[in-house]
């Protein structure tokens, strides 16, 4: 019988990050379709949140998603604003400290856009 309290190793070791919403887990498919390595997802590190952190190789991709449910609401991509990107070049910044061996790797940071569902990816300059 287990303890009140107690937790299943199960529960406390899940296979692989998930994303928390529809647009992220199709990004992060797409990238692993293109045969990168999805190293984490929804990573929150000083404060902020990298939706998708990806490999392929010696690039290590930083991922924004960015969705919105109608056209009445703008376009997805505008909702990357420069303090948006200021806080993932921070988040970034942090999870590379933190996974010394990616420092010899090239850095790339990409926005995944939802326009009438289908998934466009931009390279962005953060």
């Amino acid at each position: 019988m287990r303890s009140i309290g107690a937790r299943s190793k199960r529960a406390a070791t899940p296979s692989r990050p998930q994303p928390r919403n529809e647009a992220e887990r199709r990004a992060a498919r797409w990238y692993r379709l293109r045969g990168y390595r999805i190293l984490g997802t929804n990573v929150w590190l000083v404060g902020n949140e990298l939706d998708v952190v990806a490999r392929r190789g010696r690039t290590i991709v930083f991922c924004e998603v960015k969705s919105k449910v109608g056209e009445a609401f703008g376009d997805p991509a505008e909702m990357l604003t420069a303090e948006k990107a200021r806080r993932v070049r921070r988040a970034a910044e942090a999870w590379l400290a933190r996974h010394p061996e990616c420092a010899p790797c090239e850095v790339r940071f990409d926005l995944v856009a939802v326009r009438r569902g289908r998934l466009e990816c931009v390279r962005a300059a953060f």
